[in-house]
């Protein structure tokens, strides 16, 4: 590393200090949605392979995670795999679904963070969704930030489930169409959604410069806040993400009001 790189990771440094030391947590978001975007276009930067590159955004997820809990986060949602990206081609998949086994193993081993799967578990390997259990089972009472993993995750699909859910319920418990009709609300479809009595997330973070959901908690997300950032995932730096929490406590959230 040149000097004249040692002198700028000592200003992002410095920079980054400040911000956070005029970070009002009390404006901190509850819930936080992430939108992992970037992998491939920064290892193609780095003249690298697209495997190195979802590596590099795998093992920016425990950082991050860290960020998260000095800030006083509750919940993060990670968008790992979305159900589109299970038709990448196989050369591709294979590898990247091995990297989110490893993901999920190692959150569930670090010890800090309860870890749930949100997403469709029937269109995910036999070997991935034995990660997946483990890995929720182990830290099922764990007290510290809540980490959904969204592994085979759209939100279209997450609606369709739910609303189908509701009619399995509702037909074990015997209860007639005509009565469902007349029952379904907001909250009814939301406690079966994948985040059932979760809190909705308040901030969604998009790296990479795209803006855009690309279907990444459609429902839950209705009042959120967004940020869109630039920088590649794997390059994510704590002061992009301190900045991402400055501009969000700059907001005034109104709700339709």
């Amino acid at each position: 590393m040149n000097l004249r790189d040692k002198l700028r990771g000592l200003l992002v440094r410095l920079y980054a200090r400040r911000v956070e030391g005029h970070l009002d947590h009390a404006q901190v978001p509850k819930h936080i949605g992430v939108i992992m975007d970037g992998n491939r276009r920064w290892a193609k930067a780095a003249g690298s392979t697209t495997e190195h590159g979802h590596r590099a955004g795998a093992d920016k997820i425990e950082e991050f995670l860290g960020w998260c809990t000095e800030t006083d986060v509750e919940v993060v949602t990670l968008w790992l795999l979305s159900t589109d990206n299970l038709d990448r081609a196989k050369e591709e998949l294979v590898p990247l679904l091995g990297i989110i086994e490893d993901v999920v193993r190692t959150l569930a081993a670090d010890g800090r963070w309860r870890v749930h799967h949100v997403g469709n578990p029937d269109i995910l390997p036999s070997h991935v969704q034995a990660a997946l259990k483990e890995a929720e089972d182990a830290t099922v009472d764990v007290d510290g930030i809540l980490v959904n993993v969204a592994i085979g995750y759209g939100g279209r699909q997450e609606i369709a489930d739910a609303v189908r859910s509701m009619i399995v319920d509702a037909a074990d418990k015997g209860t007639s169409m005509e009565d469902l009709a007349e029952s379904v609300s907001v909250d009814l479809i939301g406690r079966h959604l994948y985040t059932g009595a979760q809190p909705d997330p308040d901030l969604v973070i998009r790296t990479s410069g795209e803006q855009r959901l690309s279907g990444f908690m459609l429902w839950q997300t209705a009042h959120a806040e967004y940020y869109f950032c630039e920088v590649f995932w794997p390059a994510f730096r704590k002061v992009d993400f301190l900045r991402a929490l400055r501009d969000y406590a700059a907001r005034h959230r109104r709700y339709g009001g």
